[in-house]
C-alpha cells in the first residue's frame, strides 16, 4: 500500500469529519445534543423542550447509522486508491483512519474545542465549565467509538475483498 496515499486520506477524512460536526453544531447545538453528557443535557432540557437524545432513540439511531454507511462507501474507495490487496490490508487500512479520528475527535475536538468555544454551548448550560471539560466522559465514547468501529471496517472490508475478487 502506498503510505503517501495513505497520510493524504487521513488528512482528508480528518477535515471531512470535522466539517461534518462542527458545520452543524456551530449553526445549531441541538443537533448533536446527544452527544452531550447527561449532566449538560438535563440542564437543557429544564429550560427547553425535551427532544430524543438516548443513544437508542430513532433520531439518534438515523444519525449514527447514516454516518456509519457514509463512512463505510467512502472507506472502500480509500482502500482502493491505497492500494490494499486482501481483507487485512483494507481492513488495517480502514480501521487505522477510524482510530486516527476517533482519537483526534476525543483528544482535540472533545478535550479543547468542545469544552472551550462558548459558541457550541447549549443555550442555558454557558455557565457548565466544570461539565464541559469531563474528559472522562470523552474517553469512554471514544473507546465505544474504537468498538463501533469495528464493524464497518470489517464489513468495508470484506466487501472490499469480495469486490476485487470479481
Amino acid at each position: 500500500m502506498n503510505c503517501t496515499i495513505i497520510v493524504i486520506e487521513t488528512i482528508v477524512m480528518t477535515i471531512a469529519f470535522t466539517a461534518m460536526i462542527m458545520i452543524p453544531l456551530v449553526k445549531n447545538p441541538v443537533w448533536w445534543i446527544h452527544d452531550y453528557p447527561k449532566d449538560i443535557q438535563e440542564a437543557y432540557f429544564k429550560t427547553h423542550e425535551r427532544v430524543p437524545s438516548a443513544f437508542f432513540s430513532k433520531t439518534v439511531l438515523l444519525k449514527k447509522s447514516g454516518a456509519i454507511v457514509f463512512a463505510l462507501l467512502l472507506m472502500l474507495g480509500l482502500m482502493k486508491l491505497a492500494g490494499a490487496y486482501d481483507f487485512w490490508s483494507a481492513f488495517a487500512l480502514s480501521y487505522g483512519i477510524w482510530l486516527f479520528i476517533d482519537w483526534y475527535d476525543c483528544f482535540f475536538l472533545d478535550w479543547v474545542l468542545f469544552a472551550n468555544m462558548k459558541s457550541v454551548r447549549l443555550p442555558g448550560t454557558e455557565h457548565m465549565d466544570a461539565a464541559y471539560h469531563q474528559k472522562g466522559y470523552h474517553f469512554v465514547q471514544s473507546l465505544w467509538g474504537m468498538l463501533i468501529g469495528l464493524i464497518p471496517c470489517l464489513i468495508g472490508a470484506a466487501l472490499y475483498t469480495w469486490l476485487i475478487g470479481l
